[in-house]
């Protein structure tokens, strides 16, 4: 028998003994194993706001393409999505620029640091990819040189793929952000010293911590990666966002570089594309048949959630489902 065939069989049977066992079944039992872990995380304190959240929260959503939605836990509750909005902000200017963007910000999975000042200069300004803080502030410059408004139309734009017109920037949250965001102000203004920024540096940073700010239940934020699920396509109106090799692109970007220096391990464990934030959320996406968000604002040394990370490690080895 052809190997190739085998795989694809293994992975039909696997997806038809999860429709069977139901994913809502799949998803309780998981959570309840993994609520009932001694979590040996710490929250993000060096953003004040991040502080005030109660370690205890843990939610889990799914949203598939055309099996249904399932949730358990805190997964109706509003938080912090943090970096996980980079994945939009890049989908938006990837969307508009396509290779030209490349020419300011690489691919490379970073090795180091989401926030390393080290790395950057030396490599000339250029980071490592658009995941990392630097990266991201790129594609925050590169948006702001495309969009008249960057922040009003990159809000529609996040409202848009989530069919979400509630969505919205948390002030406070952006303002703690900003009061306590020195080494992103040490990282904008070492690439404006090497010409990789255009704009002003305290406008680029002000639509960089307002991204970081935006709050989304699992519900919502799982919804909102499904085009990355869809071949770049918004299920819901069939709206394109991406092509479908610009999707594939934004999802190989996630598994490379969406857990900074633990993209390795989350890939080696877990087996999709996904994007941490170190408000406690991770978005995960299985191209062609689902978005999942988990929440748990306990983070791992690393700065990814660990009942996160341990719950997703536990649902794709239950399900048997992943891109390998």
């Amino acid at each position: 028998m052809n190997a190739n065939y085998r795989l694809t069989k293994n992975k039909e049977i696997a997806y038809h003994r999860v429709l069977n066992m139901e994913y809502q079944q799949i998803i309780n039992k998981v959570y309840a194993q993994v609520k009932a872990l001694e979590d040996p995380g710490v929250i993000a304190t060096y953003i004040p706001e991040l502080a005030t959240v109660s370690p205890d929260k843990f939610g889990v959503h799914l949203s598939t393409l055309g099996e249904g939605n399932f949730g358990v836990g805190d997964y109706q509750e509003k938080f912090s999505i943090q970096s996980i909005a980079k994945v939009l902000s890049l989908s938006m200017a990837y969307g508009r620029l396509d290779g030209a963007l490349w020419e300011r910000v690489g691919v490379e999975p970073s090795g180091s640091a989401f926030n390393s000042l080290v790395q950057l200069e030396y490599e000339h300004g250029k980071p490592r990819n658009p995941l990392i803080n630097a990266g991201a502030i790129v594609i925050c410059d590169i948006l702001m040189s495309q969009l008249k408004n960057p922040k009003a139309e990159f809000l529609a734009f996040v409202r848009k793929v989530a069919q979400n017109q509630s969505i919205s920037y948390s002030e406070r949250i952006a303002r703690s952000e900003y009061e306590a965001g020195f080494r992103n102000r040490a990282l904008v203004n070492l690439m404006k010293s090497f010409g990789n920024i255009e704009n002003d540096v305290d406008a680029v940073l002000d639509f960089y911590f307002s991204l970081c700010s935006i709050e989304m239940t699992c519900a919502e934020l799982s919804k909102a990666f499904l085009f990355l699920a869809n071949d770049g396509i918004i299920p819901s109106t069939k709206e394109e966002i991406l092509t479908l090799s610009r999707s594939k692109r934004i999802n190989a970007i996630m598994m490379t570089c969406g857990f900074y220096d633990e993209a390795g391990e989350f890939t080696f464990r877990v087996g999709l594309p996904g994007k941490s934030g170190v408000g406690g959320g991770i978005v995960a996406v299985h191209p062609e048949k689902y978005a999942i968000t988990v929440w748990s604002p306990k983070l791992n040394p690393k700065g990814n959630s660990y009942k996160g990370m341990r719950f997703l490690e536990q649902f794709t080895t239950e399900t048997g489902l992943s891109v390998f």
